[in-house]
């Protein structure tokens, strides 16, 4: 009987010994801030999430810059969107594959997100990776960006996403925050 329970003893050690290494060999996920950003709004949302998570950043920058007049930065956007237009951009991080969170920031342009994030996504989608989205917006919220990003990369696992008002960014990073503590991003 003592041998049994010696032996129970043991395999039950070896079990919990096991798991505590497993635990202790998970390390901390791996997360890029990855932004385009016309009026500086969504840049300020970006550096407010990469100041408390600690994560890499990246700005989306495209090769021919958009108008600085806004309305024909408008007519331009409403175009590309119309068109599917996918921007050429400046550069992409070097290796993708080695993030497992994605935070995508872009300004809601027309009720979706911004062609040159739409370009930047599409040399992302792989399932191994978790999208969450945050936007700047004058008005309309999230709108169809959450959708749009999720019909871009299908296998990307997306989280609940972000959208603040551009006349609140400079206040907004309480509200980051918390939202990145209800995503378990940062306790």
């Amino acid at each position: 009987m003592m041998r049994k329970i010696i032996l129970l003893f043991a395999l039950l050690l070896s079990f919990m010994g096991g798991k505590a290494v497993a635990q202790q060999a998970k390390s901390p996920a791996k997360i890029l801030v990855a932004y385009f950003s016309y009026s500086g709004n969504t840049r300020t949302v970006a550096e407010q999430i990469q100041k408390a998570t600690g994560a890499d950043i990246f700005e989306i920058k495209v090769k021919d810059a958009y108008p600085s007049d806004y309305q024909e930065l408008l007519d331009k956007a409403k175009k590309q969107i119309g068109n599917h237009t996918r921007p050429a951009l400046v550069s992409m991080p070097k290796n993708l594959s080695q993030y497992d969170i994605i935070l995508i920031g872009s300004p809601n342009w027309w009720s979706t997100i911004a062609p040159p994030v739409t370009t930047f996504l599409s040399q992302c989608n792989s399932s191994a990776v978790t999208l969450v989205p945050f936007v700047t917006h004058g008005g309309g919220g999230m709108a169809k960006c959450e959708t749009d990003i999720k019909a871009l990369c299908p296998k990307a696992k997306m989280l609940k996403g972000l959208a603040v008002n551009g006349s609140s960014v400079q206040d907004a990073a309480p509200r980051v925050e918390k939202w990145l503590q209800g995503l378990d991003i940062i306790k």
